[in-house]
Formats: structure tokens, sequence, C-alpha cells
């Protein structure tokens, strides 16, 4: 594949942030550029383009789906609305990057999928804390037995953030699961990563009904536990820990594992790393896309047709996010949590 070109699907905050990894990749020479950006606004649009000097600038979401030189659609929109600008984006043959969650429900994901199996084209969820190589070291150190064998994970993420209008709007897919509650789900998966035998979860709510702060307990079958928090009404915490039989591995951040700590039974401190980075993290998932489309081209190449299936990363393969989405539809019902749209989707 020549330079890997990128369009992004709104303007929001998120959207900045890859913008910027991105723009990071391409100044380093490492295969891809940032092509095009759309919102609904075109002034907006334009505004972004010329803060991350973007070259195309579009003022309606169909016309950057439209756009057949752009490789990879990177979709910033909340949350509610990947559902749409997802199928919107695959109806028009380009391949697709959806930020976390992947959709509001289980049936909106299913949805979304098949219809990139039957296009055949590339779809993934931008999980960023799945892409990055700090996840490897936590596991080397844990296959090497730092830490013996692993017991049980605690993870919080908590920041106040109930003034931001999304977070708290049912309409908007609100509250504090979808939005931080799925990266300590992910921490938990990533480090024990067994079925799940049981769970309970519970919740205190907005006033808007959605949840505002989650604790979630899961027993897996292996007899491991995770005990996680998650919260946008509380003030910031953000850590993992993983306990084991000689010691525990404290993650600062367990979004983008900026800081790594082994400690021992003791509770002293035995190392601690800062894991290198790029830019910000989010290039790990772009640099992961361009790998499994340019290995979806060699194999097209090697079998001299077009009618290889949908491709996807091994890093975030559609099965882990059925699995994430089924997990956290079921902890809304316990929660008792619904979105004011799943009504017309039953």
């Amino acid at each position: 594949m020549k330079n890997m070109k990128l369009g992004i699907l709104g303007c929001g905050y998120i959207a900045g942030k890859m913008a910027e990894a991105i723009k990071v990749l391409e100044n380093k020479g490492m295969g891809v550029e940032l092509h095009a950006v759309a919102a609904r606004d075109l002034k907006k649009a334009q505004a972004f383009a010329e803060q991350y000097d973007v070259p195309k600038a579009y003022g309606s979401y169909s016309d950057l789906a439209a756009d057949s030189d752009v490789d990879l659609i990177y979709i910033a929109t909340p949350h509610s609305h990947h559902y749409e600008h997802a199928k919107l984006c695959i109806a028009a043959g380009r391949n697709v990057l959806v930020e976390k969650a992947f959709c509001a429900n289980v049936k909106q994901a299913t949805e979304v999928i098949a219809m990139a199996h039957d296009k055949g084209v590339f779809l993934c969820e931008a999980m960023w804390t799945r892409f990055l190589p700090a996840v490897d070291v936590v596991r080397g150190w844990i296959k090497e037995g730092r830490i013996g064998e692993v017991q049980s994970v605690e993870a919080d993420f908590s920041q106040p953030l109930t003034h931001v209008d999304r977070l708290v709007n049912p309409e908007l897919a609100g509250g504090a699961l979808l939005d931080l509650g799925i990266y300590s789900l992910t921490f938990a998966d990533l480090f024990i990563g067994a079925p799940i035998a049981s769970l309970d979860a519970r919740c205190i709510k907005t006033e808007t009904g959605v949840d505002a702060t989650d604790w979630i307990n899961i027993t897996y079958k292996n007899g491991k536990k995770a005990y996680l928090k998650t919260s946008i009404a509380n003030p910031w915490h953000n850590e993992g820990i993983i306990y084991g039989t000689a010691g525990y591995i404290r993650v600062i951040n367990l979004n983008d594992l900026e800081e790594l700590q082994v400690y021992d039974t003791a509770g002293l401190l035995v190392e601690s790393v800062k894991p290198e980075r790029i830019c910000n993290c989010y290039e790990y998932e772009v640099l992961a896309c361009k790998r499994a489309l340019e290995s979806q081209i060699l194999r097209r190449a090697s079998l001299a047709q077009d009618d290889i299936r949908v491709q996807e990363c091994p890093e975030m393969p559609h099965s882990k996010t059925m699995e994430m989405m089924e997990l956290m539809d079921s902890i809304r019902e316990r929660f008792g949590v619904s979105y004011p749209f799943e009504i017309y989707e039953k």
C-alpha cells in the first residue's frame, strides 16, 4: 500500500486527538496521511482542517464517505451515532475504524458487523488500549512469573464529567459505562481474559437516568476475580492493579498505560517503567489498521481474486467487540439503564 489516507468523521475532542497522532505519523514518514475531515457544518470542518493541516474539508458525512481516495474512515462522533455513521461509510465501500464504544448495544453492533462482512470491507473498533505495546510488557511480566499466579484485578477509571451534556444525556447513550467503564472492563479482560462465571453490577444514577457511578464485580470460571469501578461523578482516579501470589503490578492510567510498576509481596517497588510512545497512543490503532489492510491486499494479490471477506485487526477482532458489547448490555440491564432510541429498535 502507498500511504494510507485517512478521513475523520466528526470534529470533536477525540477527533482532534486522532488528528494529532496521524499528523505525527505523517511527519515521521510512517506511511499514513490525514486526507480529509467531515462535519455537519462546513465551517467547523474547515476550521478543523486548517488547525491540523488537512487537505480536504467536507460539510457532510456522506461527502466524506463518497471520497474514493480515502483508505480508512475514523468515526469520532458520539457512540449513540456510531451505528448510523458506520453503516453510511460501509454502504459506500469505505474501510472503517469506529471509536469505542463500538455501538450503543448488541443489536446495533451485530448489524454493523454483518453489513461489513456482506460488503467485504475492513472494520475495527478503536479501543486504543488493546493496541498499546505496553500491554505486551505487562503480559510479559505476568508470563515471567514476576508476580506469581494472577489472582485478581482491580480497576478504577473515574473523572468528574457530569457537566458534559453528552455524558448525562440518554438520547446520546450517556452514562459512565460506555464512555469510561469500557476501559475498566477491558483492563480486566486483557489480564484475566477468561469466561465469566458470575457478575454483580450496581450503579448510582444521574437525575437524567443514566449511570453516574458503577461498581462491577466479576468472578471468572477459572476462579479469578475482577473488582471494577467507574464514575463520571467522582474525583479523578485512573489506575489498575493486577494482584498475584508473589506481588502485584500497578498501572497508572489504565486506558493508555502511562506507567507500569511491579511490587513485591511486602509492597516494595521493584521496577517502574514509562513505556515510550510515538505521540498520544492513538497512533498504534492506526498502524494496526494499516498492517491489516496491507495484509488484505497481499492476500487478494496472491489469490488473484477480489472476493476476500472482511478483514479485522487481530488486536481487536469482531468477536471481542461483540463479547464486550454483550457484557455491557448485560450490565446495563442490571442497572436498569436504557436509551430512548432502543425502544424503537426492538
